[in-house]
């Protein structure tokens, strides 16, 4: 493997580089575009696959509850369907736009059920002075975070309100009231296509007595889907089209204005430039991180208000970082080089990530603010890479997934947030978790606020802990071949370069 190329060396400009604002308005609607692509086009998948599980007359239905009252009746409260007439546009009737479908099956078996929709004014008078239970408020809810079910909330809809009365119902089928019913043994589908008005639906023994002790699930289908999920396919395949050019437009624009502010920063040198005895940095990237000699007592506890702009501006940074990088692996794979332009760019969010995490909860090493911009700025903590002359087209392949994997469990546990660490210390937010650097500067937040002081041996390790973890985002972005080291070098600035005797052969990373 070749010798690392030097440390990049520079001068912070006292006043950051301003970018040209043309740049960041691309980078910004190509993310909006690209965030509605994908959002538009998971729900077109949604309303697709839905669609195709109502195939056939099928419902799309929830999950059976238990209900049970010592009343005669269970009833549902009031549903008020209402459909307004536009003056543009004569929409179609409710009982086009969708059904919907109870399912009840009687606890005990045998049992015949009666179960009928009749309105809430019908309804009421037949339940007058009758003891019966009233589903209270039902709302749905998601089983998972990232579950496709839905279902009724299980702490809600199995609560039943019940209603005093004296009065016993007369037989319920031989009713009139009912615009839908069904009664038998076993289970019982009722379907209600939606009609404006005000509904009541009732679930009853078919004799009418008590107590009544039932399985309810609820389904509904529309005809909407079919027509509606390929327009919202087709209108994110046109966002992602739009967005993503626009995205890597802006990206690298800002990446030039990097560039041209400090062009001798992504000078890489070539296999035939470094000799044997060439002075070997521990890892290619410059990260350093001072501390402020005097730091507020309580500021900490307002920072994560005071970096939310940053927070912002972050989460959009880091998405258009994921979509350069997947970019740029593609050239590397064919060409063997990182597009220049998008290596300052990707350089430049590592750069903005780590003075926000200096500031706030990944260092709390100072309290000026940090500034709003990619560029080398006059900051306490900075962060640069050196432009690599030719990368592996191999490596691309397996690096930030497969050969990171080690560092990304360790990190997991140091920095926590693992997914977080995949990206690459994107974690700019509060971090006091269950992790080892969390709790870290936990206790150095606790040593300001009675003390006034951060101790100096825990500021060197909490750089080191930070300093790992930049090393492995830079081998994960791919904006480097070198395989990181699995050492901890605390301090403010990064160990000095390691000169090899002359009969030595540099081996980077070890």
């Amino acid at each position: 493997m070749d010798a690392y190329p030097a440390t990049p060396n520079y001068s912070a400009p006292t006043q950051p580089l301003r970018m040209k604002p043309w740049n960041w308005v691309m980078l910004v609607v190509g993310v909006l575009l690209m965030l509605l692509g994908i959002g538009l086009i998971i729900a077109g998948a949604v309303l697709l696959s839905a669609g195709a599980a109502q195939r056939d007359g099928q419902f799309l239905t929830t999950d059976a509850h238990r209900y049970q009252t010592t009343g005669h009746a269970i009833a549902s409260p009031p549903l008020t369907l209402e459909l307004e007439e536009t003056e543009t546009a004569e929409l179609p009737p409710l009982e086009d736009i969708a059904n919907f479908q109870i399912r009840a099956t009687p606890v005990i078996p045998d049992q015949e059920l009666f179960v009928g929709v009749a309105e809430a004014t019908d309804a009421a008078a037949y339940l007058d002075d009758v003891p019966h239970a009233v589903l209270e408020d039902v709302t749905w809810t998601q089983q998972e975070q990232f579950s496709d079910e839905w279902t009724w909330d299980t702490e809600v809809d199995q609560r039943l309100q019940e209603v005093a009365g004296s009065a016993t119902p007369a037989a319920p089928a031989e009713e009139d009231i009912w615009v839908e019913s069904t009664t038998g043994t076993g289970t019982q589908d009722l379907t209600f296509e939606l009609q404006e008005g005000q509904w009541t639906l009732v679930v009853l023994n078919a004799d009418g007595t008590r107590p009544v002790w039932v399985d309810l699930q609820a389904g509904a289908r529309t005809e909407l889907m079919d027509p509606v999920s390929p327009g919202l396919l087709i209108a994110g395949i046109v966002g992602l089209v739009l967005g993503i050019p626009l995205l890597l437009l802006g990206a690298a624009g800002l990446g030039r204005d990097i560039d041209q502010d400090h062009p001798q920063q992504h000078h890489g040198l070539s296999p035939a430039a470094t000799t044997s005895g060439a002075a070997v940095p521990v890892y290619p990237l410059a990260f350093s991180g001072h501390l402020d000699g005097q730091l507020s007592r309580g500021l900490w506890l307002v920072k994560w208000l005071l970096a939310i702009p940053h927070y912002i501006v972050l989460a959009l940074l880091w998405f258009a970082l994921v979509v350069t990088t997947i970019a740029a692996g593609i050239v590397i794979l064919f060409t063997a080089r990182y597009p220049r332009s998008l290596f300052a760019f990707s350089v430049g969010v590592l750069r903005w990530s780590w003075r926000v995490g200096f500031y706030g909860y990944l260092a709390l090493g100072t309290d000026r603010y940090p500034p709003f911009t990619l560029a080398h700025a006059a900051y306490p903590a900075e962060l640069d890479v050196p432009y690599p002359a030719q990368l592996s087209r191999g490596l691309v392949l397996v690096k930030w997934w497969l050969l990171a994997l080690p560092h990304i469990l360790l990190l997991g546990i140091i920095a926590g947030g693992g997914g977080v660490v995949w990206l690459g210390a994107g974690n700019t937010s509060a971090s006091w978790g269950f992790s080892l650097l969390g709790l870290l500067v936990l206790i150095a937040a606790i040593g300001l606020l009675f003390t006034g002081r951060y101790m100096a041996g825990l500021f060197a390790l909490v750089i080191g802990l930070n300093r790992w973890t930049y090393r492995v985002s830079t081998y994960v972005l791919l904006l480097r071949d070198e395989y990181p080291p699995f050492r901890l070098d605390q301090g403010p600035t990064d160990p000095p370069p390691y000169q090899p005797a002359h009969h030595e052969t540099p081996q980077p990373g070890l």
